[in-house]
């Protein structure tokens, strides 16, 4: 993922804060088999440590590509807006002549694949999944033994990510001045469509820490 220095995150604890902000769904990249193209599987995923666990249901064509290649690409995306020319264009600049952009966060993982195929390690897969998304326990016990899940684990396969590099791209116009980058923000609050908001958010956000960028 191409990131100019301006757009990079400013730490670790950055991306790792804004995936920990709820941003648990994500797209799994895989080189495809000889002669076909590469797939992509949206799903949700949680954290463990350095891996990413997810699990997909046991017919998804992936696996063969998995297994003949476990190198495979995460990627989460969020907190995007359109921001059009008008809203860009600098100070001496006739607002029609100014350039449009995409604004967004995106935190890209590289890693190697492992699937899980034992009952229990399956289990305790989704006991941990469950344990995010479901942190109150309103489920039944994720058991081999037991209903409901006991006779649904053959219908899945996990997978653990062993993540090897993070890229994170916190894309928001932080090289222009802060004039120009609080007024995109009050445009974005003011349109409130889609992702205006968090959108919004981040960029001001931005704006604390970095302040006037500096190379």
């Amino acid at each position: 993922m191409f990131t100019q220095p301006w757009d990079a995150a400013l730490d670790a604890a950055e991306w790792q804060r804004w995936i920990a902000e709820g941003h648990d769904f994500g797209q799994l990249s895989v080189n495809g088999l000889p002669g076909h193209p590469p797939a992509a599987v949206p799903t949700h995923f949680t954290v463990d440590g350095s891996c990413l666990l997810i699990h997909l249901a046991r017919p998804n064509p992936v696996w063969k590509a998995i297994e003949h290649d476990p190198n495979v690409l995460f990627t989460v995306l969020g907190d995007y807006a359109f921001v059009p020319g008008p809203w860009r264009a600098g100070p001496n600049t006739p607002p029609t002549d100014g350039v449009p952009t995409s604004y967004y966060t995106a935190v890209q993982f590289t890693c190697r694949a492992r699937i899980v195929d034992d009952p229990e390690a399956k289990a305790e897969l989704l006991r941990r999944q469950l344990a995010h998304f479901q942190p109150d326990g309103d489920h039944a016990p994720v058991a081999v033994d037991r209903p409901p899940y006991g006779r649904m684990l053959p219908g899945i396969r996990g997978l653990r990510l062993d993540v090897s590099d993070v890229v994170a791209k916190f894309k928001y116009d932080d090289h222009k001045p802060a004039e120009h980058r609080t007024a995109v923000a009050d445009h974005l609050t003011t349109r409130a469509q889609g992702l205006d908001l968090p959108a919004a958010r981040q960029q001001r956000r931005r704006l604390d820490h970095v302040g006037t960028w500096k190379p």
